[in-house]
């Protein structure tokens, strides 16, 4: 995996956030959240499953 991808739906945070899906995103839809902070339970295998699920992301 080149750079790391930062979504909501792989943040460590993603149960209890506040900010989600409200905060900055790039043209690819990389987050731009100061509390992300990626799950380390989610394989990188299992990233682009968990995105096709979640349409918000």
């Amino acid at each position: 995996m080149g750079a790391e991808k930062r979504y909501c739906v792989i943040c460590a945070w993603r149960v209890s956030c506040q900010k989600r899906f409200s905060v900055g995103t790039d043209a690819v839809g990389n987050v731009h959240c100061p509390d992300y902070s990626r799950d380390l339970s989610i394989k990188d295998k299992d990233i682009e499953e968990a995105i096709k699920k979640d349409p918000a992301s």
